[in-house]
């Protein structure tokens, strides 16, 4: 447990510093204009769409170079770093063609001109940040393999603590720059983000920690097997991440056309589910690790067992915030806004949000377990049935029509959400305990055969 809660914490600190970076970029925007502010809410949906997927493509490096740790193929290591750098760049040339002709993109918002040139302005700064972001999320992937989460984490610190200074110079213009609006949130985003990816790139060439995998030591051309294999694992999560957003994008449209009220209410539901959802989502990545670096050692048993205890402390964290929001609904509610209409709205939402919690900690940690075990494909399959199928269909039944009784409106959508997680969860932990008892099964039956008399 002391191995779980060590590569967790980290984990859960990086996480928190990314959504304090967007909370720093709506904060600061919203002191401009309602325009920048649009601005930047409409670019980073755009950027949430294309550019968490891509990266989670990366994410197949995480286990990848776990199961060559614990099989204690060190020399191997390295090898695979750079076949990913590889498959980076070719994602990278993706996301700059999305980033830097978005105009199929925006016509689907059917945005004023001046509106269309500062969203186009903003996505094209988003350009020089992402090659940068690309480094540091290979960096965060290989890292956490590793079982080295601490420095992906002072990293993000580091971006953390560069961004408002940088916000105030680009956005505001102050020591000779111009002001450049929501345009400089991007390029605040850009110049942290080199930074980080200079530091990452210095310390993976000198560090103890990363210097015997040898990653700067040689240089390798792409290798379709090794970039097949990545993206055979890192597709399906690339898919789910899009499958999340997705859910979530649409969700709050549907929600839009009850109102200000309504939508106000939910993104306060949706932002503290989303922070509530990091922790764990942190300790299932920290167990998907352990379990890929016992399956690498050959030993399905402590696989199962880092299973367990993920399950464990995860789900007994997750029971304490769903208590923690269901106690104090009224209080967040108020926190977020002092309008008495969405107070109220918020609030019984929050309810519901404690019962959404308890699935959606059930589902992340079992989706990174299986993870370690390099199974992607039916968990994005189930994930997709059930956010898409149940959760926004179900939804849309609840909420905005009246054939499953009175329409229910945001709350119909939760409603839907928390069922469709729920079967989610169960669909994946189900699949879990199936794949880790066979594995663990496996492995005894040479053992049991040669013991038969």
């Amino acid at each position: 447990m002391r191995e779980l809660v060590r590569l967790a914490w980290p984990v859960f600190i990086a996480q928190i510093a990314i959504i304090a970076n967007g909370m720093i970029d709506t904060v600061m925007a919203g002191r401009l204009s309602p325009q920048d502010l649009a601005a930047i809410g409409i670019g980073a949906a755009i950027f949430a769409s294309v550019f968490i997927t891509s990266t989670g493509v990366l994410l197949a490096v995480t286990p990848t170079v776990a199961h060559l740790f614990g099989a204690g193929r060190h020399g191997e290591i390295g090898e695979e770093v750079r076949q990913a750098a590889w498959l980076a760049l070719g994602l990278l040339l993706l996301v700059e063609v999305l980033f830097l002709f978005p105009e199929p993109l925006l016509a689907i918002s059917k945005l004023s001109p001046d509106m269309e040139h500062r969203v186009r302005d903003y996505l094209g700064a988003l350009a020089w940040y992402a090659p940068a972001a690309m480094v540091l999320r290979l960096f965060h992937s290989a890292s956490s393999g590793l079982g080295l989460p601490r420095p992906a984490m002072m990293l993000s610190l580091l971006t953390l603590a560069l961004k408002a200074p940088l916000n105030w110079v680009f956005m505001y213009g102050h020591f000779g720059f111009p002001a450049l609006g929501a345009t400089g949130c991007g390029v605040a985003s850009a110049c942290a983000s080199w930074i980080a990816a200079g530091i990452a790139c210095y310390w993976w060439a000198t560090w103890a920690d990363y210097r015997p995998y040898g990653i700067f030591t040689r240089w390798n051309w792409p290798r379709p097997a090794a970039i097949k294999a990545l993206l055979k694992l890192g597709l399906p999560i690339g898919a789910t991440f899009l499958v999340d957003v997705t859910a979530f994008t649409f969700m709050a449209l549907f929600i839009a056309r009850l109102g200000p009220t309504a939508s106000g209410a939910h993104q306060i539901a949706a932002n503290l589910s989303v922070l509530c959802f990091m922790l764990p989502t942190a300790i299932g990545h920290a167990a998907g690790v352990l379990t890929g670096q016992a399956l690498g050692a050959r030993q399905p048993l402590l696989a199962r067992q880092a299973g367990l205890r993920g399950f464990a402390l995860g789900m007994g964290c997750t029971v304490v915030l769903a208590l923690l929001l269901a106690l104090n609904n009224h209080r967040l509610a108020g926190f977020y806004t002092s309008d008495p209409a969405v107070q109220a709205l918020a609030a019984s939402l929050i309810l519901l949000i404690a019962l959404y919690h308890l699935t959606d900690g059930l589902q992340s940690i079992a989706v990174n377990l299986l993870r370690g075990y390099k199974k992607a494909t039916a968990p994005m399959v189930i994930y997709a049935v059930a956010l898409w199928g149940v959760g926004l269909a179900g939804g849309v039944l609840l909420g905005l029509t009246d054939w499953l009784g009175p329409a229910r409106g945001a709350a119909g959508f939760w409603m839907a959400g928390t069922l469709a997680l729920l079967l989610a969860g169960v669909a994946v932990a189900g699949y879990w305990w199936h794949i880790s008892l066979q594995a663990v099964v496996v492995q005894n039956k040479p053992a049991a055969t040669n013991t038969t008399p």
